[in-house]
C-alpha cells in the first residue's frame, strides 16, 4: 500500500490572487482559519504561497524600521533595500515566498513529508500538469497514514514484505504491531536478508517504529 497525495488531499482551497491586498488577505485569515494561501495567476497557475508569517513580518519591520533606515531603504542596493520591500508589500505578489514548494497529486505522502519537513512548510499547494492547482495537503493530512490499523499493517509486512517480495519463508517468522510498533521475530536464510526485511518494514506505511528481535545466523 501507498498512499498518495491525491488520497488525502483537500481540494476546496481558499486561494487568492497576485493583487489581493493586504487587508483582503487579513480578511480570509479571519473568515477561513487559515495560514496561508497559494496565489495564482490568470490562467489558475501557483506562482507563490503567502502566509501568515509573510504578513507577520512585513508588520515587524514596519514598526522595527527607522526613518533613516526606509529613507536608506529606497535606495537600491542599500543594506535595507530588501527589507523596505518587505515592508512596503501591499498585494499578495509583493508578500509572496516565491518560487512556491508544491507537490503533484500522484506522489506518494511520503514525498509531501520530506518537502514539509525540509521546506520548514505546514501545508503544500498540489498542482496538476501544467501547473494548476487542483487541492492542498497539510501536515495532518500527511500525517493520517498513521491512524492504519496495525491489523493491515502486520499483514502487509507478512504477505507482501517477507513472502512476496523476500520470497522468505512466513512460518520462519512472528510479526507483531502494537500502535504502529513493529516488532520482527524469527529466522531469517541470512544476515543480509534479515537486515533487508527490517529496513523494508520501516517503509510500509503506518509504521512509528521498527523492533529487531531476530535471530540472525553466523556470518562466515
Amino acid at each position: 500500500m501507498r498512499t498518495k497525495v491525491r488520497d488525502v488531499m483537500t481540494t476546496r482551497v481558499v486561494a487568492v490572487r497576485g493583487n489581493a491586498t493586504f487587508k483582503d488577505l487579513a480578511t480570509l485569515l479571519t473568515e477561513y482559519r487559515v495560514s496561508a494561501f497559494p496565489v495564482l495567476d490568470n490562467d489558475g497557475k501557483v506562482i507563490g504561497v503567502v502566509s501568515e508569517a509573510d504578513m507577520l513580518s512585513k508588520e515587524a519591520l514596519v514598526a522595527a524600521m527607522g526613518v533613516q533606515a526606509a529613507r536608506l531603504g529606497r535606495i537600491a542596493g542599500s543594506p535595507h533595500h530588501d527589507e523596505f520591500a518587505k515592508a512596503a508589500a501591499v498585494t499578495a505578489a509583493d508578500l509572496m515566498t516565491k518560487p512556491p514548494v508544491v507537490v503533484t497529486p500522484d506522489e506518494p505522502v511520503t514525498s509531501a513529508a520530506r518537502l514539509m519537513y525540509h521546506g520548514r512548510v505546514k501545508r503544500l499547494p498540489v498542482v496538476g500538469e501544467k501547473g494548476q492547482l487542483v487541492g492542498i495537503v497539510s501536515r495532518a493530512d500527511v500525517l493520517s497514514v498513521y491512524s492504519r490499523p496495525d491489523s493491515e499493517i502486520q499483514q502487509e509486512i507478512t504477505k507482501n514484505v517477507i513472502q512476496n517480495e523476500f520470497f522468505a519463508d512466513p512460518d520462519q517468522f512472528a510479526v507483531s504491531v502494537k500502535d504502529g510498533i513493529v516488532t520482527l521475530e524469527g529466522y531469517p536464510e541470512t544476515a543480509a536478508a534479515g537486515r533487508d526485511i527490517v529496513a523494508e518494514a520501516w517503509h510500509v506505511e503506518g509504521v512509528v517504529s521498527v523492533r529487531d528481535r531476530l535471530t540472525y545466523p553466523e556470518e562466515r
